[in-house]
């Protein structure tokens, strides 16, 4: 599936592994790299679920197209998707924003 950065900021972060905007701790960086590669390489949404349990993809209650990906116990990665298919297995990625959980 493609994933795309449309953010400076996070762009900075996934190129980088550090951002002005986006301060966390480097294995959270490092996990944001890892989650849009496993998001990149995967064919269906059923890949993410079943090669990659812990990120615990899952729509944000109150959002349409909005959904969230774990990258750490705190840290959240937030995507919007635009789905190819009815059975909304199949997508175009954005990411949006790299959240605090608990904040």
């Amino acid at each position: 599936m493609k994933v795309s950065i449309d953010n400076k900021h996070l762009i900075e972060l996934y190129t980088t592994g550090a951002s002005r905007k986006y301060r966390v701790p480097a294995n959270v960086a490092v996990e944001f790299v890892a989650a849009l590669r496993e998001l990149n390489s995967a064919v269906t949404i059923y890949d993410i679920w079943k090669e990659h349990p812990k990120r615990k993809f899952e729509r944000l209650k109150g959002h349409a197209n909005r959904y969230s990906m774990r990258l750490t116990g705190k840290y959240r990665l937030e995507l919007s998707v635009n789905w190819s298919n009815d059975e909304m297995t199949i997508g175009d990625f954005t990411v949006e924003d790299v959240s605090n959980h608990y904040d």
